[in-house]
């Protein structure tokens, strides 16, 4: 069954909890936290402190997504502040293995993601050492974008990748993703479907949750 992270970029932040709950009790996998620094990506979001606040409401794995730059400098932070998994990303990354070994030694599952223009390729020599793979389907930096149609084709090539290796990582995919998308990245071959305005900005959080969960159950 695929897990389903709904996106807190997309919450309102000043009801952090009750939204958070909103989704756990409609069926959410797992909570995405995405981290924003206004240098790697155009945008700021937040930081350890609040996924240290979303960790005190929920149970839920906290699957924290580094978009900054540096990210070796934060590791350490964001799992004391109760991150389960921390993803990087490749383009930012110089020494990715270490990196990777770091967050495992630190105590988080290790993940690595590439953004649309980035080739599967790159993965090649890290992908075996990593739990997660995460598929970038839009730009990074601002939430509501449009589905990259050829991301599926990109999960398609981690899927073969993963089968080369016989590794076990997830594939996990982010960005326009609703129930149309959703099924799409599905069939495409992805574990993990991180969705945000599709959830979060909709007139109902827990039906939308609920309809999200239903169609990848």
């Amino acid at each position: 069954m695929a897990i389903l992270a709904p996106s807190i970029l997309a919450a309102d932040l000043s009801n952090l909890a009750q939204q958070i709950r909103m989704v756990e009790i409609a069926g959410a996998n797992w909570i995405h936290c995405d981290i924003m620094d206004g240098h790697f990506v155009p945008n700021i979001t937040f930081g350890p402190i609040i996924v240290k606040a979303a960790r005190r409401v929920t149970k839920l794995p906290l699957d924290v997504h580094l978009m900054i730059e540096k990210p070796d400098n934060y590791l350490e932070d964001f799992i004391k502040a109760g991150a389960t998994t921390i993803t990087v990303h490749q383009e930012e990354v110089i020494h990715l293995n270490r990196t990777i070994n770091e967050i495992k030694t630190l105590g988080a599952n290790a993940g690595v993601a590439i953004n649309p223009s980035t080739p599967v390729s790159t993965l090649e020599d890290i992908a075996e050492f990593v739990d997660l793979v995460l598929i970038m389907s839009v730009n990074p930096g601002f939430g509501g974008q449009t589905f990259i149609n050829n991301s599926l084709r990109k999960v398609g090539e981690v899927a073969e990748l993963r089968k080369k290796l016989n590794a076990n990582f997830l594939i996990e995919i982010d960005g326009g993703i609703d129930r149309i998308t959703a099924k799409q990245s599905l069939d495409a071959g992805c574990d993990v479907l991180v969705a945000g305005t599709s959830i979060f900005k909709s007139d109902n959080i827990s039906a939308a949750t609920i309809e999200l969960k239903n169609l990848i159950g």
